[in-house]
């Protein structure tokens, strides 16, 4: 083989490995590898209990229901309790009222299966008293409005009665989910909505919070 083939040859081979390198690199930009997460990781937000502002619970004066209006119209003949039973079911059915005649709720406090619409309570995450003695005694009544039928996601919860009056307004220091799998969302549903609504926690709240967090 002559030095203008051995060239060639050299120079072919040059740029097949080039563009091979090339491809890779582009492969590697596009699709890079995942980074394992050690078991017992923190979740992605939980180190926000930090943003929580610490603070003594207010006084319960001047508080009532009333002032938090709740299952507000969403249109279309439906309320905020109808959507949200809509949105948490399976398979679920409702009348020209937009009233569920018929699904499945699983309620995620207890672990309990409800086929009944009217057995199904919407629990305020953050209930309306302990928003009141976090901060929501100065808020407007529109801004109570707005809090008791956020349709967010995290606020409302379709849960059986038996468990949302267990509850009560009760803090996690004072009463948290039955089922211990659920503690991990729980609290960070209940971290985010405090955080969202600029509500304060209390030190034993915080420190139960902490706890739950240890589930994720």
């Amino acid at each position: 083989m002559n030095r203008a083939a051995v060239t060639s040859l050299v120079v072919f081979v040059l740029l097949v490995a080039l563009g091979w390198y090339l491809t890779e690199v582009q492969s590697r930009k596009e699709n890079p590898p995942s980074t394992p997460v050690p078991t017992g990781s923190a979740p992605a937000g939980s180190s926000d209990l930090g943003a929580l502002q610490i603070a003594p619970e207010s006084k319960m004066t001047g508080y009532s229901r009333d002032r938090f209006p709740h299952w507000a119209s969403q249109g279309n003949s439906c309320d905020t309790r109808e959507i949200v039973l809509q949105r948490q079911g399976t398979d679920v059915k409702q009348d020209k009222d937009c009233k569920a005649v018929s699904g499945t709720w699983n309620s995620a406090y207890d672990g309990v299966v409800i086929k009944d619409a009217g057995e199904v309570d919407i629990d305020h995450t953050v209930p309306l008293a302990e928003a009141w003695r976090s901060g929501a005694d100065k808020w407007t009544d529109d801004d109570r409005k707005a809090f008791a039928n956020d349709l967010g996601g995290i606020q409302l919860v379709a849960v059986t009665a038996k468990s949302n009056r267990s509850k009560g307004d009760q803090d996690p220091a004072k009463w948290k989910p039955p089922v211990e799998s659920y503690w991990c969302t729980y609290a960070q549903h209940w971290i985010a909505v405090k955080i969202t609504y600029k509500l304060t926690v209390d030190q034993a709240e915080h420190d139960a919070l902490a706890v739950m967090l240890k589930a994720c």
